[in-house]
């Protein structure tokens, strides 16, 4: 490994001013954010929002792969759908508590991460891209033949039992405050990842991963840990999601599922902290509101998301960005 002034060489987490790796305008979204997730519920339908912040964690989990990494993964419905699964099994069928029933989807999705990141790790470009697929493909199949996981009916009627076995989360409100309480988490640890020295080691191995094995870095090893780290978040975003609606279906492990977390990340902005939640937002939003349209909902997101790639080739965080000279 290299010593640690050469890491210092790379990049520095101490570069960064703020609390906690945050510099002063990501504190001011971060206030936005927190801000507006203690308002919203008041405002805005409870179980909307829990969908919105299931999926925003989802596209951050993804964006620490594709964002400081540089790896595209079309799998990523593989850890999210199973995350969901397993939390649904183990809560109906085991009668774990919400909490455990989460960190078993977590659990499952890290080894499922572990051995499908060992696989897919070693190719670049395209062809790792395309091993993810293909791999989430199989998954998907899986699913769709498992006893546990009924088919094509899912797992239905997933109770949100109680927190540690004493807070129910039956009334929205209260499971608003958990999925919040989980997003918040996430989107923390996430941010400490990229700030932390691994954290500037994965940017390296974007910028020049020669270079970076050059310098002592097995890069292998950081990627396929980045990999892990990436599919568990994902796993747990899917856990909670299942828990909030009561069921897991065969459409959280489809390819299309991999598409929107693309999507979210694209629409906010690649590698940015904030990017993916605004993506999420965005993307959630217009399948909520525009679901009364029918057949015209796809034709109006196609047109919508056109003026975005257009009007913000950095994604709609990155450009704003950008534009303020910030990193966001």
């Amino acid at each position: 490994m290299a010593s640690e002034t050469t890491a210092g060489a790379i990049a520095s987490p101490r570069d960064e001013i703020g609390f906690w790796g945050f510099s002063k305008p990501q504190l001011a979204a971060l206030a936005v954010l927190i801000a507006f997730i203690a308002v919203a519920p008041y405002f805005l339908y409870p179980v909307f929002l829990m969908k919105l912040l299931c999926f925003a964690l989802f596209a951050c989990a993804f964006n620490l792969l594709i964002g400081y990494v540089g790896l595209l993964s079309f799998g990523h419905a593989a850890y999210f759908g199973m995350g969901g699964y397993i939390a649904g099994h183990t809560a109906k069928v085991w009668g774990l508590t919400p909490e455990l029933a989460v960190l078993a989807g977590a659990a499952f999705a890290c080894v499922q991460g572990w051995i499908f990141g060992w696989i897919a790790i070693r190719r670049q470009g395209i062809y790792f891209a395309m091993i993810t697929l293909a791999l989430a493909q199989m998954v998907y199949f899986f699913c769709l033949q498992a006893p546990f996981t009924g088919g094509e009916d899912g797992i239905q009627a997933i109770p949100r039992g109680s927190l540690f076995g004493v807070i129910s989360l039956e009334p929205d409100m209260t499971m608003y405050w958990f999925v919040a309480a989980v997003f918040l988490a996430g989107f923390l640890f996430i941010h400490r990842i990229i700030h932390s020295p691994y954290g500037q080691v994965l940017k390296a191995i974007r910028e020049n991963e020669p270079r970076a094995t050059s310098l002592g870095y097995r890069t292998d090893d950081y990627k396929l840990v980045a990999f892990i780290l990436s599919a568990t978040i994902s796993g747990v975003a899917g856990g909670v999601k299942s828990l909030v609606f009561g069921i897991a279906t065969l459409t959280d492990v489809f390819w299309a599922m991999s598409g929107e977390a693309v999507l979210m990340t694209l629409v906010g902005g690649i590698g940015t902290v904030f990017g993916p939640v605004v993506g999420a937002a965005v993307i959630v939003t217009m399948q909520n509101y525009l679901a009364e349209m029918g057949a015209w909902v796809t034709v109006i997101q196609g047109v919508i998301f056109v003026i975005i790639v257009l009007a913000f080739r950095r994604g709609i965080v990155g450009e704003i960005a950008n534009l303020l000279r910030v990193k966001l």
